[in-house]
């Protein structure tokens, strides 16, 4: 009795294990809160090697721009009137160059940080992570979060950021050395040139180091993700209840809806003209109206208890009654309620209803 009652406890705790992959309505419905396998680190090292390799394409245009907005003022400004309407004016100037100035470098961010994103995401739009949630203030979850693995990842990572940059930078200016101690020497434009040599040739090293650690963290948030997501088998079952219905309630209504269905049809049989039975396996209930009809069509037909339900009430309403063993099978298994009959059958169909109007004549 102990070792039965252990096998059931070992069975629901085996159910209750998260050992399944996520069902795709899960997936989707985490989507919608916003949960998705996301490295910010990927993001933030793309822009920053998109905003250096720009330095490194535009650098000419962008000193070009910066030296025509510092020397106009001495050029074409030392005799201006110094007037509200001229001081507006000429800050106004300098925006659009200023904003002339930065557009390589804004446009290159912007659209490599929109696709970065959607490579990882794809479009997302939900205000679900926006929302306040009292679950978030609780000392002991976020004392647990402190400790958590993702917690001991993140300071890793931090970490391995320092490291890389500090490598980069010590590396980069070691190098460069003997440059750096004869500065004093230089001319103004060379040691502006061997500035954004040094600056460029530093951010270009420290984004691609940044990109490898990013692509390791993106593999890191996917894992992380799939694990948080994964599903008991007790889950699955849930969620397919919920989307497919309860099986019991589903049959019950099926089960319903088979009774309604077989009334109606019950319903019809007085409407008649010729029930065709086996005689006692299969009965046939048809109609025609010349009218309103290419061909007869069948309006009930049973088996067994039925087949006996429809002759009766067949009698009760004075419905004739032809016994027709092959044609009754055929019309059963091989048309449905409300459909004509097959044109094969035509034939023979129209013989029996031939004779049933001229029984009827008779009787009239």
């Amino acid at each position: 009795m102990a070792s039965q009652y252990r096998y059931q406890v070992d069975l629901q705790l085996f159910a209750g294990e998260k050992t399944e992959k996520a069902t795709p309505k899960k997936r989707q419905d985490t989507r919608k809160k916003g949960q998705v396998a996301k490295s910010m680190e990927l993001s933030g090292s793309s822009v920053l090697l998109a905003g250096m390799f720009c330095l490194l394409v535009f650098g000419g245009y962008m000193k070009d721009r910066t030296v025509r907005l510092f020397t106009d003022i001495f050029i074409n400004r030392l005799s201006m009137n110094v007037t509200p309407e001229n001081v507006m004016s000429m800050f106004g100037e300098y925006g659009i160059q200023i904003l002339l100035l930065l557009a390589p470098i804004f446009v290159a961010v912007f659209v490599i940080a929109l696709l970065v994103n959607y490579l990882q995401v794809g479009v997302l739009v939900t205000g679900e992570p926006l929302k306040m949630k009292f679950s978030k203030l609780d000392p002991i979850k976020g004392f647990k979060n402190i400790f958590s693995m993702r917690s001991l990842v993140e300071f890793l990572k931090s970490i391995t950021k320092l490291a890389i940059i500090g490598f980069m930078v010590y590396s980069t200016i070691w190098a460069a050395r003997g440059e750096l101690s004869a500065l004093s020497n230089m001319s103004p434009d060379t040691i502006f040139h061997f500035t954004a040599s040094v600056t460029t040739n530093l951010g270009l090293k420290i984004a691609v180091g940044l990109i490898v650690l990013a692509f390791l963290d993106y593999m890191y948030q996917r894992y992380d993700y799939e694990k948080n997501i994964r599903m008991s088998k007790q889950d699955i079952k849930d969620e397919y209840k919920k989307m497919e219905g309860d099986p019991l309630i589903k049959s019950k209504i099926r089960e319903r809806q088979r009774r309604m269905a077989l009334q109606r049809m019950m319903q019809e049989v007085p409407n008649a003209d010729v029930v065709i039975t086996n005689p006692t396996h299969f009965a046939v209930a048809l109609k025609y109206d010349g009218a309103t009809m290419e061909a007869p069509e069948i309006i009930a037909k049973g088996q067994d208890y039925m087949a006996l339900r429809i002759k009766e009430i067949a009698k009760e309403h004075g419905i004739m009654t032809i016994e027709n063993k092959p044609l009754a099978r055929a019309l059963y298994g091989r048309s449905e309620i409300g459909e004509a009959i097959p044109g094969d059958l035509f034939q023979a169909v129209a013989e029996v209803l031939a004779y049933v109007y001229k029984l009827k004549g008779k009787a009239k």
